[in-house]
């Protein structure tokens, strides 16, 4: 299990095949990270539960970047409309 200690600001987030895709900006809440804005100015979001890993430096997730550039969210969890 990923501890949210473990994820801090500025880490690389890596997607499963190896490329970076974004930056840790911080933790928002308990199970969802914020990332830096992108060349656009956006903030993203993705859940922890994307995560497999946490070593050498970068939160590694379990998806291809490209993925997880179509999935991530876009506001926060507590704006996000409920299901």
């Amino acid at each position: 299990m990923i501890q949210t200690n473990q994820i801090q600001p500025d880490m690389p987030v890596v997607c499963s095949e190896g490329g970076q895709f974004a930056t840790v900006d911080h933790m928002e809440g308990s199970n969802t990270i914020k990332l830096k804005k992108d060349q656009s100015g956006q903030h993203h979001y993705i859940p922890l539960n994307w995560v497999t890993s946490v070593e050498d430096g970068q939160v590694n997730v379990d998806r291809p970047g490209n993925q997880a550039m179509r999935e991530w969210s876009d506001t926060p969890p507590s704006e996000m409309p409920q299901a």
